[in-house]
């Protein structure tokens, strides 16, 4: 018998679509990333009319438009976790229009870096992981430690964005950005 093997950017959107999908019913709206917003001005104490959430919620307006895109999939309807995964990747591969994989991940470093001193403090990843995202897998504050590449106990914005291209792009499960959901094996 063969074992199919799970591609391991496809196992981490997987991690990312189950994450979002805070009711259970297999579906991803854009309720669901309004939901994060939500959260991100309720965790970090902001209004949501402050800039850095008017710009979260930008960022991810176009980057749900374009997961659309690339999925056919009409405005008021979800996507399913092989659609997803599929939006996931092509977007972060489309070099056609405005590379939304790294827009987003600026503005919500932006959101994240209350003090505007371009870093993130460990207690702050940390409630954005398990308040923000809600993250709750075992070793997902691993990630802290192997994003904060100088060893300063801060991750910059430049450590932030990389860990994000390597989330969508890395194949190495053992990549810093791999490690958002804990340390995942492959089947």
């Amino acid at each position: 018998m063969a074992t199919t093997v799970t591609d391991p950017i496809d196992l981490k959107i997987g991690y990312e679509f189950d994450a979002l999908d805070t009711d259970g019913d297999g579906i991803v709206t854009w309720e669901d990333y309004q939901d994060i917003v939500d959260r991100h001005a309720v965790v970090f104490g902001l209004s949501p009319h402050d800039r850095r959430i008017r710009a979260v919620r930008a960022t991810y307006g176009l980057l749900w438009q374009e997961f659309l895109r690339h999925t056919a999939v009409a405005a008021d309807q979800g996507l399913t976790k092989e659609q997803y995964i599929r939006a996931c990747r092509a977007t972060s591969l489309d070099t056609s229009r405005i590379k939304m994989t790294e827009a987003a991940p600026h503005a919500v470093f932006d959101a994240l870096d209350l003090d505007g001193d371009n870093k993130v403090s460990e207690s702050d990843f940390s409630r954005y992981l398990s308040e923000v995202r809600r993250i709750a897998m075992p070793g997902t504050m691993d990630a802290f430690a192997a994003l904060d590449t100088d060893g300063d106990g801060f991750i910059s914005r430049n450590e932030f964005i990389r860990s994000v291209r390597e989330f969508l792009r890395s194949d190495d499960l053992d990549r810093p950005g791999s490690l958002y959901f804990g340390r995942l094996q492959q089947s």
